[in-house]
């Protein structure tokens, strides 16, 4: 929203500012005055038609004196946002996250074996049981949590 207010103050002669936000298969949108449906649903197509998500697309639209019907502003509004995608390098998002365990000695070669299958830096420190922080993407983290502790039967605990 404030990229959206940011533009509305670069532009306060444009006529229209729409939107269409995707964020994990939710969608949040404005026509922004242009008759329903003429503007943020057409750019919702197109960005669902490329598999997009975690996205937001604006188009800025001054009146140029010309009526493009209700046709005429689909047109506009999908070539305005899949034009630019043409041109576009993708970058896919990864959540990272740390966690922090701790578990028996016996249980260490299963820890490391664990952290390298699921991709994930571990930092290992020797106290009464090993302590070990792992970083790495959310999912990773989760999923390798779920091994470890049927792997050992709960004997293990999350420290943060």
């Amino acid at each position: 929203m404030e990229r959206v207010h940011t533009l509305r103050n670069q532009h306060p002669d444009a006529a229209h500012v729409c939107w269409c936000l995707l964020v994990n298969g939710q969608v949040r949108q404005s026509d922004d005055g242009e008759p329903s449906g003429t503007a943020a649903a057409p750019m919702q197509n197109v960005l669902q038609h490329k598999h997009l998500d975690q996205v937001l697309a604006t188009v800025v639209r001054y009146f140029g004196g010309v009526k493009l019907g209700a046709g005429g502003l689909v047109r506009a509004y999908s070539q305005a946002i899949s034009e630019p995608l043409q041109q576009v390098s993708f970058v896919t998002l990864r959540v990272m996250d740390q966690l922090q365990v701790e578990l028996a000695f016996e249980h260490e070669s299963l820890l490391r074996r664990l952290a390298q299958e699921w991709n994930l830096q571990l930092t290992v420190e020797y106290q009464q049981q090993v302590q070990a922080m792992l970083e790495g993407e959310k999912a990773a983290l989760e999923g390798f949590y779920k091994a470890l502790s049927d792997q050992v039967r709960g004997q293990v605990r999350q420290v943060k």
